[in-house]
């Protein structure tokens, strides 16, 4: 192993890639603001036979560049290298520098860096073996929907095999890897711990096959001390790599072996799983993941968007009413409540501003868990006639006495904002007033929230019965 990470360590001083030209590249194809905020943030390690390894400081970032700019950039790094197919990401927690400088330098640091992401470079069975530092355990935000897979994951990496095996099931983006990911960091100090997908063990195994290192690849699983598998639905149907499965899961038990599983679905519901499998998943211990609560919705994307304000990425700094109103209405999963927040601040920087509930219900339209006409002309109307106590009557009445005009004119407001209804479909709906009226309203109540404090509050408040209504409260 000494001589292989000295030879892996001599390869990244051989660069071949000229990174600082790939930089310039990017800089002009996404401009000075992008390259600066994110692309900047990229350190080169090294390039291999087909892929680039490149390292960010969180994984947030990674997530941001992936989704944004990768295939892009992967077209520039081909313009250097057709034979380039991927760019891997390692996250570089401590913010080390693995330039030129730095590796001349700290020899020893470019060695533990790769001891520490020896799944990137060893082109083997462990190149799929990734364990992500920011999965672990301290950062996993707990909540009542998930804290039974927390503690059953906690036990089990602090005394091994002591539930065998443990099933974790849930929806998709519910915390699954994330539980998985971080009992393999915590075990692999002592154990030789293997973690990989279904679907990479299903390649693997097809693999070794057409390669006759049939072997070998039994070798490699059965002499695992922790066995991880994630997304074990996707062995449905392939019955001879289910029978290898079976075989290896019952080595690896009869040697004292632990053995962490993670699907979609229960046990007995997995479909085109063969019964004897679903029945030694069933026979160790088995929970869910249930979709979070509002609270624990709301304690995830608070700290995301902390995290945020503590890279100081753009300055951003997403107000109370957004993160309520985000964690109130994205309600499937957790990794689509990240990818709100995440469109949010997309629209933060590219307008320079902040978006208002209304702006953040269309950027969201798709995730929301609305139903197609919750906010309506008229439920607006009965809500702020019963705050002020009037009838609705006297609202759409051509009476101005003051008592009257104010909430009227807040009405109109939070029409305009709340809904996609047009000037004169909202001038209509207030007994068929001109639209300049509903800008007049628009406008009065816009200059009046800059002065009038108790205004503010009113207007707030009504914004979230609303929004969070319901049908019996109307």
């Amino acid at each position: 192993m000494k001589n292989n990470l000295s030879n892996n360590s001599e390869s990244l001083l051989e660069k071949r890639i000229n990174w600082s030209s790939i930089e310039e590249e990017m800089r002009n194809k996404f401009g000075k603001d992008i390259f600066e905020s994110w692309l900047k943030k990229i350190n080169f390690i090294d390039e291999y036979k087909s892929y680039i390894l490149i390292s960010v400081p969180t994984r947030f970032i990674r997530d941001w560049i992936t989704s944004r700019y990768l295939d892009q950039i992967l077209q520039i790094v081909k313009n250097y290298n057709r034979e380039i197919t991927r760019i891997e990401f390692a996250i570089n927690n401590k913010n080390e520098d693995f330039s030129n400088k730095s590796i001349s330098s700290n020899q020893e640091k470019v060695n533990n860096y790769l001891k520490d992401n020896v799944s990137f470079i060893k082109d083997s069975y462990i190149q799929y073996n990734r364990l992500d530092q920011n999965k672990n355990f301290s950062n996993f935000i707990l909540g009542s929907s998930n804290k039974l897979a927390f503690e059953a994951s906690k036990k089990v990496s602090e005394d091994i095999a002591h539930y065998n095996p443990l099933y974790i099931y849930s929806g998709v983006g519910m915390g699954k890897t994330h539980l998985l990911n971080a009992i393999g960091l915590k075990l692999r100090e002592k154990n030789k711990v293997m973690f990989i997908s279904a679907e990479r063990f299903m390649y693997q195994f097809v693999k070794s096959i057409k390669s006759n290192e049939m072997v070998k690849f039994k070798d490699y699983f059965r002499n695992a001390d922790v066995l991880l598998i994630d997304d074990i639905q996707f062995m449905n149907g392939k019955e001879a790599m289910q029978e290898e499965f079976f075989h290896t899961f019952n080595a690896l038990l009869d040697k004292g072996s632990q053995i962490i599983v993670s699907a979609d679905r229960a046990p007995n519901k997995l479909l085109r799983i063969q019964e004897r499998i679903k029945s030694r998943f069933a026979g160790g211990l088995v929970v869910d993941i249930q979709n979070p609560d509002y609270d624990l919705r709301y304690k995830i994307i608070k700290t995301k968007s902390d995290e945020l304000k503590y890279l100081k990425i753009d300055n951003i700094n997403i107000n109370e009413e957004i993160l309520k109103f985000i964690s109130h209405e994205i309600k499937t999963s957790i990794r689509e409540l990240i990818g709100a927040l995440n469109r949010v601040v997309s629209f933060s920087k590219i307008y320079n501003k902040m978006p208002n509930i209304s702006e953040v219900k269309v950027i969201l339209k798709d995730l929301l868990n609305l139903s197609e006409n919750k906010v309506t002309i008229d439920l607006i109307q009965n809500i702020v006639c019963r705050y002020f106590k009037i009838s609705k009557s006297e609202m759409l009445s051509s009476r101005r006495s003051r008592y009257l005009v104010r909430p009227r004119q807040t009405a109109i407001y939070l029409s305009k904002m709340l809904t996609s209804k047009s000037l004169p479909e909202i001038g209509r709906s207030f007994s068929n007033r001109d639209h300049t009226t509903v800008i007049h309203s628009v406008k009065t109540i816009e200059k009046l929230r800059k002065e009038d404090n108790e205004l503010n509050v009113n207007i707030d408040t009504l914004k979230n019965k609303i929004l969070y209504f319901k049908e019996n409260e109307i």
